[in-house]
C-alpha cells in the first residue's frame, strides 16, 4: 500500500469519527470552533454543505408538539418558569421556540412564533452572557461550559427557523426573519467581540497548565484566540462601529440574494399543449411535467396527453437538457437559466457588487489585503496554494476538454444533426447524453428502474453497517418534521445503542424549497448539554436533496448522478453523527476546515462504483431484477465521461470565486461580468453568453459558506480520491478492511 494513500485513509477516519486532531496536511491552518464562527456560521444556510454545481447537465447536489423517549434534549428551551418572569410573557408562552424538546418541533412552528420567539431568546441569552463575563475565569468550567450554552441555544433555535426558511419557504417567514434578523446579529457581534472572553482564552493558552489540555481542547482555544481577532475584537471605536454595520449589511444582502434566486427559479413556468414540443422527454419527467401542470390547476393533465409545465427546477431543466430534441425549447430554457436573478426586482447584480465591496471593506479593517485571505486564515489552503492547484488542474483539463468538444462535434455530424457545426451551450448536454448512449450502450432513463429510493437507501445502510459497524433504522413518528415526505432515522452501535439520529428530506418542491442539496447539523454531540449528566448529548443531522418525486405509484426512481448526491450528502453526515468528540465546540462537522469538508462526502461517492455495493442497490422496483452485470461494467467504463469538460467547469466557479475576492476592485473598471468572461477564456472552451448572468444564482459564494472556498470541492476531491486508494490497494471486497468507528482514536485496520 502506497504511504500517501494510508495516511489519507487514516486522515479521512480522523475527520469522520472519534479524533480531533489539527490536520497535518501541508498549508493546514487552525480552524473555527461555533463560537467564533457566530458571524459566519449561524447566517443562512449556517453550517450546511450544499452539492457542488455538477456537471454540465447542470445537476446538483441536489399538530401537538410531541415528546419522545430520546435521550436528546435542546439546550435552547425555556421553562415554563422562564417565560412567566418574562415582560414577553402573553407572546412567549406556548411558542414551541421556547419549549423544552427532545426533537425540534418543526411540525408547529409558524412565522408568527419567530419574532417574539427569537426576541424573548436574545434577551435571556444577553444576561447569561452578561453572567459570564462578570465571572470568567480561564478555566473550562468558568468559560468553555457556559460559553458553549449559549452558543449552542442560538444555534439550535435559529437554525430551526432558517432551516424551515430553506424547506418550506414563505413570505411571511421571509418577513419575521428580517424583522429579527439584525438584532441576532448585533448579539452575535457582542458575542464575538467579547474581550472578557477573550482575554480568558488568551490566559489558558499561557498558563502552565496548556499542555496538559487536550488536543481537542487547545483547538478550542487556539481556534477563539484566533476567530475573536477576525471578528473584530481588536478594533476599537470607528473601526469597531464600521465592522459591526459591515456585518450587519452582509446578513441583509446575503438573505436577499438566496431569497431573489428562489424566487427567480419558481417564476419560470413554461405551458407545453403540443406534445411535439417535448418530444424526446422520457416518461419520467413527462410525468413530473403532467405533474407540476396539476398543481398549477391543470386538473386533467396527465403524462401522455399533457398538458405540460417546465420549470427551471433540476429535475425538470436537467430533463429538458438531456432529452429534448427541440432546439429552440433547449434554448429558451437555457437562457432563462443562466440569467435567473438578473433583471427587475429580481436583479442581484447590485447586491453582488455590494457584497464585494463590503467583504473588501471588512477586509481592510482586519488588515488584510483581500477577503480570500480572511477566509482562507480558518482553511487548510492559502490564496497562493489554492490557486495553484487550480492552475494546475486546469491545464491538464483543458486539452481533453477541447477534445470533447471535437468529438461531440463529429458525433452530431454523424447523426445529421444541423448545428453540428455550430455547438453551442444548449446543445453540449442532449448531444454529450446522445454519444454517452452509443458509446456506453446506456441510457440515464433506461437505468431509473434500478434506482428507486428505497432500495438506495438500503444499499446505503448496508455499506455503512460494512464500514464503520453501525444499524441504521427508521424512526418515523419519534421526532415532528416538516413534510409528510421527510423520513427520520436512528443510527445505532453494534451494542443496539442509539449514537445518533437524521432527518432525510429527498424530493424537490420548487415551490417552496431551495435547490442544490445539502447537509447540516440539527444538535452536536455535547457532553456539557447532556441531559441526564452522565452520557453525552447525541448528534442529530439533516440531509436534504432534490431528486426526482415519485410520479403516480411508483416511488422515487433515480437518476444514477442522484444516487452519487445521496451518497454524497450522507459522508457529510456520517462525518457529524459519528464522532466520539464529547467537546462540542469541535464535535461532528463543527471546527472542520471548510477545505477539509468535503472529504467524506467525495469519498463516499467512490462507493457508488464499488460492484458489491452498487449491485446491491440496482434491483428492479418492480420485478426486483439485478442490473445486468454488463451494464455495470458499462457504467464503471463511463465514470471518466467528458471528465476534461466537467473538471473544468468546476474549475471556473473556484476561479472567479478567488478573482472576485482577490484581484476584483469594486467599483473598478471591470464589471462582475468582465471577470467572469476573462476567467472564461482559460475555463470555458464555448466562451459564455452575452447574456450570461449565472454569478447572479451563485448561491455557493453570495448567499452561502463557499465564499473564496468554492475550490475546496477539488481540494478536497485530490484528498478523497487518496483516501479510497488505499482501500483499493488492499481490495475493497476485503473484510479485513474496515474503519473502526468507536475507539478512541480512529484507525485504519488492513
Amino acid at each position: 500500500m502506497r504511504r500517501s494513500s494510508l495516511v489519507s485513509a487514516l486522515l479521512i477516519a480522523n475527520i469522520l469519527m472519534a479524533t480531533r486532531l489539527t490536520l497535518t496536511l501541508p498549508f493546514s491552518r487552525s480552524i473555527s470552533p461555533l463560537l467564533s464562527r457566530s458571524l459566519s456560521q449561524l447566517k443562512q444556510f449556517p453550517k450546511s454543505h450544499p452539492c457542488p454545481l455538477w456537471s454540465s447537465s447542470f445537476s446538483f447536489c441536489l399538530h401537538t408538539l410531541r415528546k419522545s423517549t430520546s435521550p436528546i434534549r435542546a439546550s435552547s428551551s425555556f421553562s415554563p418558569s422562564m417565560a412567566a418572569s418574562s415582560p414577553l410573557n402573553d407572546a412567549v408562552e406556548g411558542n414551541p421556540l421556547l419549549q423544552n424538546f427532545d426533537f425540534p418541533p418543526f411540525d408547529v412552528v409558524e412565522p408568527k412564533h419567530v419574532r417574539p420567539g427569537i426576541r424573548a431568546l436574545l434577551g435571556k441569552l444577553e444576561s447569561e452572557l452578561e453572567e459570564l463575563e462578570r465571572n470568567v475565569e480561564p478555566s473550562w468550567p468558568k468559560l468553555v461550559e457556559p460559553l458553549e450554552k449559549i452558543v449552542d441555544r442560538l444555534s439550535v433555535v435559529w437554525g430551526m427557523i432558517n432551516h424551515l426558511k430553506s424547506v418550506k419557504d414563505s413570505s411571511e417567514l421571509r418577513s419575521a426573519i428580517e424583522d429579527v434578523q439584525a438584532e441576532k446579529v448585533k448579539f452575535q457581534l457582542r458575542l464575538g467581540q467579547s474581550k472578557p472572553i477573550y482575554n480568558a482564552f488568551k490566559a489558558i493558552q499561557e498558563s502552565p497548565d496548556w499542555q496538559t489540555l487536550s488536543d481537542a481542547r487547545k483547538r478550542i482555544v487556539e481556534s477563539q484566540i484566533k476567530e475573536a481577532v477576525l471578528n473584530g475584537v481588536s478594533l476599537e471605536d470607528d473601526k469597531r462601529e464600521s465592522f459591526n454595520k459591515i456585518e450587519q449589511e452582509l446578513e441583509k444582502l446575503s438573505q436577499k440574494f438566496g431569497e431573489n434566486v428562489l424566487d427567480a427559479t419558481k417564476k419560470f413556468e413554461k405551458l407545453i399543449t403540443d406534445k411535439k414540443e417535448i418530444e424526446g422527454l422520457p416518461a419520467t419527467a413527462l410525468g413530473l411535467a403532467a405533474q407540476s401542470a396539476v398543481s398549477k390547476g391543470h386538473e386533467n393533465a396527465t403524462a401522455e396527453n399533457g398538458p405540460w409545465i417546465i420549470t427551471l427546477d433540476a429535475p425538470s431543466f436537467i430533463a429538458v437538457m438531456q432529452h429534448a430534441r427541440n432546439r429552440s425549447l433547449r434554448e429558451e430554457i437555457y437562457r432563462a437559466y443562466v440569467t435567473r436573478a438578473s433583471s427587475g426586482d429580481l436583479d442581484n447584480t447590485g447586491i453582488i457588487d455590494q457584497i464585494l465591496k463590503l467583504r473588501l471593506e471588512k477586509a481592510k479593517l482586519l488588515n488584510y489585503n483581500n477577503y480570500a485571505e480572511v477566509s482562507m486564515a480558518t482553511k487548510m489552503a492559502t490564496v497562493d496554494k489554492a490557486e495553484e492547484l487550480l492552475e494546475k488542474l486546469r491545464r491538464a483539463s483543458w486539452d481533453p476538454a477541447v477534445q470533447d468538444i471535437e468529438d461531440l462535434k463529429e458525433f452530431s455530424k454523424s447523426q445529421g444533426a444541423l448545428e453540428a457545426g455550430d455547438l453551442t451551450h444548449w446543445d453540449i448536454t442532449f448531444w454529450s447524453e446522445r454519444l454517452r448512449e452509443s458509446k456506453y450502450d446506456i441510457n440515464e432513463e433506461e437505468l431509473r428502474p434500478f434506482f428507486s429510493l428505497p432500495k438506495v437507501m438500503d444499499g446505503l445502510f448496508n455499506l455503512a453497517k460494512s464500514l464503520f459497524g453501525i444499524e441504521i433504522e427508521p424512526a418515523d413518528g419519534l421526532a415532528p418534521v416538516w413534510n409528510n415526505d421527510v423520513r427520520f432515522f436512528c443510527v445505532k452501535d453494534s451494542s443496539g445503542s442509539p449514537i445518533a439520529y437524521f432527518y432525510f428530506d429527498p424530493y424537490s418542491r420548487p415551490a417552496e424549497k431551495r435547490q442544490g442539496a445539502w447537509m447540516d447539523e440539527v444538535f452536536a454531540r455535547s457532553r456539557v448539554l447532556s441531559r441526564d449528566g452522565t452520557s453525552a448529548r447525541l448528534p442529530v443531522a439533516h440531509m436534504v436533496c432534490n431528486q426526482t418525486p415519485p410520479v403516480g405509484n411508483k416511488p422515487s426512481l433515480m437518476t444514477f448522478r442522484e444516487v452519487e448526491t445521496v451518497f454524497h450528502e450522507f459522508g457529510h453526515a456520517l462525518q457529524h453523527m459519528l464522532t466520539k468528540q464529547d467537546e462540542g465546540l469541535v464535535a461532528g462537522i463543527r471546527g472542520i476546515e471548510w477545505d477539509a469538508v468535503e472529504l467524506p462526502s467525495q469519498f463516499m461517492e467512490n462507493w457508488c462504483y464499488h460492484r458489491e455495493t452498487l449491485m446491491g442497490i440496482a434491483k428492479h422496483f418492480d420485478t426486483g431484477e439485478s442490473l445486468p452485470e454488463e451494464v455495470y461494467l458499462k457504467l464503471v467504463a463511463a465514470r471518466t465521461f467528458r471528465a476534461g469538460s466537467l473538471s473544468l467547469r468546476q474549475l471556473k466557479f473556484a476561479s472567479v470565486d478567488l478573482e472576485l475576492h482577490t484581484k476584483y476592485v469594486p467599483g473598478g473598471p471591470e464589471s462582475i461580468y468582465d471577470v467572469d468572461r476573462r476567467v472564461s477564456e482559460k475555463t470555458q472552451v464555448i466562451p459564455p453568453l452575452p447574456e450570461d448572468r449565472f454569478l447572479c444564482s451563485f448561491s455557493h459564494i453570495f448567499a452561502g459558506g463557499y465564499a473564496a472556498g468554492y475550490y475546496s470541492y477539488k481540494w478536497a476531491e485530490v484528498l478523497s480520491a487518496d483516501a479510497f486508494s488505499a482501500f483499493e490497494d488492499a481490495g475493497l471486497d476485503n473484510d479485513k478492511v474496515y474503519f473502526f468507528s468507536f475507539c478512541s482514536g480512529a484507525c485504519l485496520c488492513v
